[in-house]
């Protein structure tokens, strides 16, 4: 071992000696971590009994519990330092995260593991240390994730080698205070695979945290990262069809990832939230058994809540029987949130072998009709790394910042921690290598009108069916429209033309901007900015007259 080693790095080193500490006590076992939960205070254990406690490694006689924060009930982008982007100083971060961990020493600090990878083509280690007090945080860490059984110890024990890769590392403290955070501290040190999240109180952060970490290594070794869901459908003839849908909160891809089409195929899950594409082959891995959903899509008489595991920030009532129970709905505060089990799906499973066929970036720009279909490698891959939609309430947002406003988030992951580019080549390489096909589906409005559910599920059993109608779209020579009646874009209207143009021009500045923010960390390929400006050029050809602003 030697100064080079990843073990070595300054913050790093911190993070990881902390866990060795005389204060620090392992937690072992799921049956254990809930017993810590349960006795929390400000615990309520309602009366909703776990379904097959048993399969999940918990007592015959767990419960669902629930716990409920404060002020603070989403993640938080402005509390993010990345180590390695411009402007970040190490040292000081370093100071900063000794001073934290140092502040803990009179507390009592529980240690977890899991596993992030549910299949041993990927499987990756973490370790969580958090402070007594927080034991619902734990619990639910360790749910959210593959807790270590002997079947998977096996499995990792037999899983690749990535070399140079260190287990994850995540020091937690939701009780820090810093007068330069206030908001506070997600402290990310990507390659050296660890983080210190610093008053953070909102289990998301711990569960985006360590799938920021995951998702940097699997990007390292030849693997394209994904927020978004992906299922696999096996029609009549035979055959099998593959689709990814990319989206933030409230897009559309749990939805879609789990519809299951009255029964018309048969169909595989893989994940709705997190897994990762080989470029190599285009198998696809999940990275995390469980579901962590907003509750308000699920009323008290949901069959769905049959497999509730843990609930947070929501309201409890006590019903006609006298039961304790959840009240689901998002009155107490928004983005009411729960963990459910793997065994709500029961067409999960851990890892497609088949490759992927379809990705479909989920958007919601009132400018776009319900379905296009991307011809165009470059263009594909540039609109998923403009890929524009809405803020959700799964979201703090900093001060000012406007929830109506459209926003670009690229490829619909806001935890990367390396260079966009690496995103962009990932993708690119699928889309040209392995010639996945792309669609863009707008989830949102078009123009005035809303795009239900209907239509797009409608849609997407067409293309997987190998029946939709493409039709080349206006004058684009690389896109194809999906032509849905009460949803075509008129294209001698000079309002429209002149919003669409609009909607292009801003993504083209956005990836311009991206050339000199963070000393042009995030730069793309010029093709990139090219694909949108042919774009531009195509829309001018229609037969009207307009002027830009």
């Amino acid at each position: 071992m030697t100064s080079n080693d990843i073990k070595f790095s300054r913050i790093r080193s911190t993070i990881q000696t902390a866990f060795y500490r005389n204060n620090v006590v392992k937690i072992n076992s799921i049956k254990e971590a809930y017993k810590l939960a349960k006795d929390s205070p400000g615990t309520i254990v309602t009366d909703m009994s776990v379904y097959k406690p048993e399969e999940l490694g918990l007592d015959t006689e767990t419960k669902v519990l629930l716990f409920n924060d404060g002020l603070v009930t989403g993640r938080c982008a402005a509390a993010r330092k990345i180590i390695g982007e411009a402007g970040i100083d190490t040292e000081k971060y370093a100071g900063i995260v000794r001073e934290a961990v140092y502040n803990t020493r009179y507390k009592t600090m529980y240690y977890a593991q899991v596993y992030i990878g549910l299949d041993k083509d990927f499987m990756v280690k973490a370790h969580l240390l958090i402070p007594q007090g927080h034991e619902n945080i734990l619990y639910n860490w360790m749910l959210n994730f593959q807790i270590i059984t002997d079947s998977y110890k096996k499995m990792y024990k037999a899983s690749k080698v990535f070399p140079n890769e260190g287990d994850i590392y995540i020091f937690g403290d939701p009780d820090w205070q810093h007068e330069e955070h206030p908001l506070g501290l997600t402290l990310f040190d990507p390659e050296n695979n660890c983080a210190a999240l610093l008053g953070m109180r909102y289990f998301g952060e711990f569960k985006k945290g360590t799938l920021t970490l995951g998702w940097g290594t699997a990007n390292r070794n030849g693997y394209a990262a994904c927020h978004g869901g992906q299922k696999k459908y096996t029609l009549s003839n035979g055959k099998s069809f593959v689709v990814g849908v990319f989206g933030l909160s409230g897009s559309g891809k749990s939805t879609l990832t789990h519809e299951k089409h009255n029964g018309k195929y048969d169909i595989a899950v893989l994940h709705d939230d997190a897994f990762i594409i080989s470029t190599e082959n285009g198998s696809s891995v999940a990275l995390e058994p469980s579901y962590f959903d907003k509750t308000q899509d699920y009323p008290a008489d949901s069959p769905d809540n049959k497999y509730l595991l843990t609930a947070q920030n929501c309201g409890a009532m006590i019903n006609e029987e006298g039961k304790c129970i959840l009240v689901t709905e998002d009155i107490r505060n928004g983005n009411g949130r729960a963990i459910k089990s793997k065994l709500w799906a029961p067409n999960r499973v851990n890892k497609f072998k088949e490759p992927v066929n379809a990705i479909i970036w989920l958007m919601k720009d009132p400018t776009l009709p319900p379905v296009l279909k991307i011809n165009n490698p470059e263009l594909a891959t540039v609109m998923g790394a403009t890929l524009a939609t809405k803020r959700t309430t799964a979201e703090r947002l900093a001060k000012g910042v406007d929830m109506d406003a459209l926003v670009i988030e690229p490829y619909a992951n806001p935890f990367r921690t390396y260079p966009l580019s690496h995103d962009y080549k990932k993708y690119k390489e699928l889309f040209t290598k392995r010639n996945v096909e792309c669609y863009i589906f707008n989830t949102g409005f078009f123009m005035d009108k809303k795009i239900s559910k209907e239509v797009t599920i409608q849609s997407l059993e067409k293309i997987v069916e190998g029946s939709a109608q493409f039709k080349q779209w206006g004058s684009f020579s690389d896109i194809e429209i999906l032509e849905i009646e009460g949803f075509m874009p008129n294209m001698n209207d000079k309002k429209y033309i002149h919003e669409l143009l609009e909607g292009i021009a801003y993504r083209i500045a956005f990836i311009e901007s991206r050339n000199v923010e963070k000393e042009g960390r995030d730069k793309l390929p010029e093709e990139a900015a090219d694909a949108l400006k042919k774009l531009m050029k195509e829309i001018k050809k229609c037969n009207i007259v307009f002027e830009v602003a």
